[in-house]
Formats: structure tokens, C-alpha cells, sequence
């Protein structure tokens, strides 16, 4: 049966949601699509529960004063029809609540947060790279965990506390009415009251759980930030410097939670004593109206019992409406994270790139990250199929900037790029980066096996496909000796976070051999050899040679030596065209790729004197 509820709603939907409104209740409702009818019915189950409770006080009572008129022995004949009755829906209750509890904890605690959870990961995922330059990760996850939780807690509470404990002090006031309707008015003013204090400290708490909240995920993303770039801390003797960094987060956080206990002890304080006011006016009053003649004692054991529960899940209700605040703020703050628009997205009914020949085509393009003066300014360049071009420049001269364009992690602000002939603005974004292999200077691998970092470049290839690539990028050998601390040995052995367990050689091996397995017809090569000592760059080289083999090629260096045998060379500066021809043409010219060469020490770009840049100026 378990099961059954279980399978109710998939924690996975395959429709990738689209952008969600910034708007609080608009935003809540989005996060509810596929779930609002069981929302719906557990408000109703939640709701009948409530009532039901209510009604077992009112019974007691009606049993208190059937003591008092019936004589011993004459209760089962006078009053069994009404006894058969609240039996029968006693037992009819576990029923109702079989089906609330199935139903909040089997089909939505689990299933609600984690559908949330996978729409709000698949829309993070689906951010251009730009979104991610401007935020920490650990607090883009902070925010993907918290907020699909704090929904889920929102929507509960809203359901248990202002539906289902609505209708419970609805239920009380009818039934105590039924006694003596003047026993309603020690419960109408324990709920002035109770309502006076929740709307001055339940907004606090909510406006404190948002700072909090944030306070929370700054503080997660430093210390994540500190472990993500261990090296560069240890490098630089900076451990210390970290603590004190993460410090200031959490003495953020803590001065928050210091405002929250404050507020949290002066709530208790308070709801203490109006549940101490309505027990003394309930009672009392029920016991002066007995007093008078006025009511039977039923009705004083109803009204002192319901007193006394009320003041027993007064502390609650007040803790769930700070509860329900305090996710009020959180969704607030992740709100502000999880809605921010896609800068990259492809367009509706988007075709698929299809490369039959290779050829790339920059025409007038113009991209400044949002600045001015741009970048690249009116870029045209063709680089026909089959061509082996290198991309040569200082740093800062867009080189990197127009390989961001052509994989489409940015769109341009002006012209276009296109591949045979296909806008790539106007195809979907995988079928674009599944045309284009690509090695970075900066090789990033991901916490998993060898294997399956290899395997990433295609994830259909076979084992032997898979060992061949790492063959041909010269990495087989070093592959065999690996282990780590789980056992794991060879292409089963995990490379840590980053490929931080490997030598920059073999992390850039690894990824070689990784765009090896993937075999794109468009290859691109960014500092591609860099981390490697010279005897594996020879055999690396080779290995490049071969894999460029009817392959359009573009190629990053600023060791020349790496790209000078390559069939053109093109020379920017501040985004701009100023050279282009092979390495002879180029160095018989004098220009600026001839002074680059001239200045190279070991091999690298120098960098250029201010003489130098005024004579070239």
C-alpha cells in the first residue's frame, strides 16, 4: 500500500520547467504544478482531523453529564444507540487519518522536496556561464536545497496550522456554544490575544529566519569556496586568512541567531502567559456558571479539557507560525537566486546543428560582457573545413572571449557566428557543444572514476573504445598505477574534486583523452599541451596531430612554438584582426606576431614594453 502512495507523484518530471516568476505567492504556485490536487485533499483530510478532535471533547462532556443523570447499570440500555455511534466513527477516524498520514508522508514529504529539488538543479544547470562567474557554488547549492525544503515545510504548515487548526478553533466555539454559548467568550479572547502576539513576533521571526537564512548560505559558500581552491590556500600560507574570512560569515550568522533566540524566549514568555489566561477564565467561568445552576458539569469537563489541550499546543502552533515566517524568508531569499533569468537559452523549436564539412564563420561580431568598449568589435573571420588555425595574441586580446562565443556560453551583443552555414544562436545548445571537443589550459575533472571522466566525451563509447583514447593521450600507463583510499585501483580509482588527487599532466592527459573519445568534427585547443613537461608534450603532440586529422581546428598558445606548424595564424589585438598568413609569411612581414616572437623567453609570449607598444601604436 505503501508503495502505491509512493508512486503517486515522480520526483522527476521530464519537462524542464521554464523561468519562475519572481512574485512570492506566483513563485509558491509554479512549485506546485502536478501536486495541487493532493495539496487540495490533504487540507480537507487535514481539516476533518481537526474537527474530529474537537468533536471528542465535545463528547466527553455529553459523557460527564450521562454519569450524572443515569443510574449505575441503566447507562448501555438508556444510551446505546448514541455509544454504537462514537464507536463507529472512532473507529472511522483511522481511516481518515490512514489516509492524511499516507498521503503527507508516503506521496509529498519525499517526492515534493525532490521534484522541486531536480526542476531547481536543472534550471541552475541550464545557466550560462556568466551567472556562475558572479555567484559562490556552494551558495547557488545552499539556495537549491533550502528553498525546495522550506516550500515544501511552507505548504505543510499553511495546511496544518491555518486550515486544519482553523477549522479545530471553529469547532471548539460551535461545540462549547452548545453548552452555554457564554462559554465562547473566554476562547474569542485567548484568540485576541494569541492573534495580538503571533502578528508582532511572528513577522520578526520571519524577517530574521530570511536574514538568517542568507546569512546561512554566505557562510556555506565561503567555507565551500575555501575547499574547492585548497591548493591556492596552502600555496599561499593562507589557511588562516580563510578561517578569518568564513569567521566574518559566521559572526553574521551567529548575530542573527542571537536576534532570533531573543525573540524566541520573549514568544515563550508571552504565549505562556495568555495560555495561563484562558485556563483561569475558562474554568472559572465554566465553574461559576455550574455554580449558578446555569450549565451541567459536562460542560465544565469539556471546556477545562479543551483549555487545557489549547494550552498545550499553544507553544506549537506559536513555533509553527514562526516556522511557517521563517520559510516565508527563506523562499524570499531563494527566490532571489533560482529566478534570475536565463541569459542563454535556445529558441523555441530550435533544430539541431548538423556539421557536414566543418566550416566556421565570425561575421561583424561585436561582444563586451555588458561594457564598453567591447571586447571583440566587428570580428569577421572564416575558417574553412579542414583548417588548422591558431589564435595568437597578448592576454586581454579576445582570443579566449571568441571561443566562449562559438560554444555559445555567451550570445554575442551584435553580427553572428555560424557553422556550415547554420546561425548558431538559432540551434539548440547541445548539438552545438556536441560538435566541438575541446581542451582547456585549466583541466577540470569531475569527483568521479577515471573511467567515467574519460567516458564523459561519450558516454556510449565501449571499454575498448574508452582505453584506446587513453592510449593515444599517452595516460594508460600512469591510469594502471592509480588507487585511492577506498580500494579502488586503475580506470575504477576516483580522482577527488577538480582532479585534485592527479598531476597537472595527467589531469590534462585525462582530458585529452576524454575529447579524444568524443571525436567532434570542430576540435579547440586553449593552452592544450601547457601542463605538460616536454618528453609527453612531443608524444602529446603527436597524439594532437592525429586527432586534428580532418578536423577544423582552432588553437590557443601563447607558446608559439606550439601553433606555429599550423596552416594559418591569426593576430589580434583589443579584439581586433591585425595579422594573419602562416608562421613564414608572418615573420617576413615584421609585424606584431614577428616581435612576439622575437621577445618569447622559454618559448611564452612576453610582454611588451611601453616603447615597444608606442612604436606599435
Amino acid at each position: 500500500m505503501f508503495r502505491l502512495f509512493e508512486k503517486l507523484v515522480p520526483p522527476y518530471p521530464e519537462q524542464v520547467p521554464q523561468d519562475l516568476p519572481k512574485g512570492f505567492f506566483a513563485f509558491l504556485w509554479a512549485c506546485t504544478a502536478g501536486l495541487r490536487g493532493y495539496l487540495l485533499l490533504l487540507a480537507v483530510l487535514a481539516a476533518g482531523l481537526n474537527a474530529y478532535e474537537a468533536w471528542l471533547f465535545s463528547v466527553l462532556g455529553r459523557i460527564v453529564d450521562w454519569l450524572t443523570r443515569t443510574h449505575p447499570g441503566q447507562l448501555w440500555q438508556e444510551q446505546r444507540t448514541t455509544v454504537l455511534a462514537f464507536a463507529a466513527i472512532l473507529l472511522a477516524s483511522t481511516a481518515l487519518l490512514a489516509g492524511y498520514t499516507t498521503l503527507k508522508h508516503q506521496t509529498l514529504s519525499i517526492n515534493f522536496t525532490l521534484r522541486l529539488r531536480w526542476n531547481f538543479h536543472r534550471m541552475m544547470l541550464g545557466q550560462s556561464i556568466g551567472f556562475y562567474s558572479d555567484e559562490f557554488a556552494g551558495r547557488i547549492t545552499t539556495k537549491v536545497m533550502q528553498t525546495g525544503l522550506a516550500v515544501r515545510e511552507l505548504l505543510f504548515t499553511f495546511i496544518e496550522i491555518v486550515i486544519g487548526l482553523g477549522v479545530y478553533f471553529v469547532a471548539i466555539l460551535g461545540l462549547t456554544a452548545g453548552f452555554d454559548s457564554r462559554l465562547m467568550l473566554p476562547f474569542l479572547a485567548w484568540m485576541v490575544l494569541y492573534g495580538l502576539s503571533v502578528w508582532y513576533f511572528v513577522p520578526r521571526l520571519g524577517r530574521i529566519g530570511k536574514k538568517q537564512a542568507d546569512a546561512r548560505a554566505l557562510m556555506t559558500g565561503r567555507i565551500t569556496d575555501a575547499y574547492t581552491n585548497i591548493s591556492t590556500v596552502k600555496l599561499f600560507s593562507h589557511t588562516n586568512r580563510e578561517a578569518g574570512f568564513a569567521r566574518q560569515a559566521m559572526t553574521e550568522f551567529m548575530n542573527t541567531g542571537y536576534r532570533q533566540m531573543r525573540l524566541v524566549s520573549s514568544l515563550n514568555i508571552v504565549n505562556h502567559l495568555v495560555t495561563v489566561f484562558l485556563i483561569l477564565a475558562s474554568c472559572g467561568y465554566a465553574l461559576a456558571l455550574w455554580n449558578a445552576g446555569e450549565v451541567g458539569p459536562g460542560a465544565v469537563a469539556a471546556v477545562t479539557a479543551m483549555a487545557l489541550r489549547i494550552s498545550g499546543m499553544g507553544t506549537n502552533i506559536m513555533w509553527e507560525m514562526a516556522s511557517l515566517f521563517e520559510n516565508i524568508g527563506t523562499i524570499q531569499d531563494g527566490i532571489a537566486t533560482l529566478t534570475r533569468p536565463q541569459l542563454v537559452v535556445d529558441r523555441p523549436a530550435a533544430p539541431a546543428l548538423h556539421v557536414t564539412r566543418g566550416e566556421v564563420r565570425f561575421e561583424h561580431v561585436r561582444f563586451g560582457y555588458g561594457k564598453v568598449p567591447p571586447v571583440i568589435d566587428d570580428f569577421s573571420l572564416v575558417i574553412r573545413p579542414g583548417e588548422k588555425v591558431g589564435l595568437i595574441g597578448r592576454s586581454g586580446a579576445g582570443k579566449s572571449t571568441l571561443v566562449n562565443l562559438l560554444l555559445r556560453f555567451y550570445d554575442v551583443e551584435g553580427g553572428r557566428i555560424l557553422i556550415d552555414g547554420q546561425e548558431i544562436a538559432g540551434v539548440t545548445q547541445d548539438s552545438l557543444r556536441a560538435c566541438i571537443g575541446m581542451v582547456t589550459q585549466d583541466t577540470s575533472l569531475l569527483h568521479r572514476s577515471v573511467r567515467d571522466n574519460i567516458a564523459y566525451g561519450r558516454p556510449t563509447a565501449t571499454e575498448e573504445e574508452m582505453v584506446r583514447a587513453a592510449k593515444r593521450a599517452q595516460a594508460h600507463e600512469f591510469i594502471a598505477t592509480l588507487g585511492d583510499p577506498q580500494g579502488r585501483k586503475g580506470y575504477d580509482a576516483h580522482v577527488g574534486e577538480r582532479g585534485v588527487k592527479l598531476s597537472g599532466g595527467q589531469r590534462q592527459r585525462v582530458a585529452i583523452a576524454r575529447v579524444m573519445l568524443k571525436d567532434a568534427p570542430i576540435l579547440l585547443l586553449d593552452e592544450a599541451t601547457s601542463a605538460l613537461d616536454s618528453e609527453v608534450e612531443a608524444a602529446i603532440q603527436a597524439s594532437l596531430q592525429e586527432l586534428m586529422q580532418g578536423k577544423t581546428v582552432i588553437a590557443i598558445a601563447h607558446r608559439l612554438s606550439t601553433i606555429a606548424a599550423l596552416d594559418r595564424l591569426v593576430v589580434l589585438d583589443q579584439g581586433r584582426i591585425v595579422e594573419e598568413g602562416d608562421h613564414r609569411t608572418l615573420l617576413a612581414r615584421g609585424g606584431l606576431y614577428a616581435r612576439l616572437w622575437a621577445h618569447q623567453s622559454g618559448g611564452f609570449l612576453g610582454e611588451s614594453t611601453d616603447e615597444e607598444e608606442a612604436e606599435h601604436a
